[in-house]
């Protein structure tokens, strides 16, 4: 796939409209909520992507300082989780193989989750805090005041 053609890539240069906006950004790695499901229904409320700014597949493929940057955002980003979301456990993920440019996925386990849905059904919980766009971006808010 072309750099140009990356639907992460063209996330990073702001022609993909994405909830909540660009959580944090430097020079090696761009942190955001997850999109809104195509069908859209509300989406999962704190499913959140650290990504590498420089498009490659795998944690393989990443220099050191990419390396130590993302697990960074990602600790930084579990904790705001955990502080202002009251997430009571916060899960790392890589998935979405049809995306070849890595994103991890930071993804928050609310209380009173039930045991079934642990760890990779969360969203499907009937009782998981679920919103549109408004809460996505009151969520982005909160999260960028505990990086701050």
């Amino acid at each position: 796939m072309e750099v140009s053609d990356c639907f992460v890539c063209r996330k990073h240069r702001g022609e993909i409209d994405i909830p909540g906006g660009t959580l944090f950004e430097d020079e090696l790695v761009y942190a955001s909520h997850g999109a809104m499901p195509e069908s859209g229904a509300d989406a999962y409320l704190g499913t959140l992507f650290v990504e590498p700014r420089r498009c490659v597949e795998g944690f393989g493929d990443l220099t050191r300082p990419e390396a130590e940057r993302v697990g960074w955002l990602a600790s930084r980003l579990a904790a705001a989780l955990r502080a202002s979301e009251r997430a009571e456990h916060v899960y790392l993920f890589v998935l979405g193989a049809h995306v070849p440019h890595l994103h991890l996925w930071v993804v928050p386990r609310y209380p009173g989750t039930p045991r079934e849905f642990l760890p990779m059904r969360l969203a499907e919980w009937p009782g998981a805090p679920r919103g549109g766009r408004a809460e996505v971006a009151a969520l982005c808010d909160r999260i960028r005041a505990q990086l701050s």
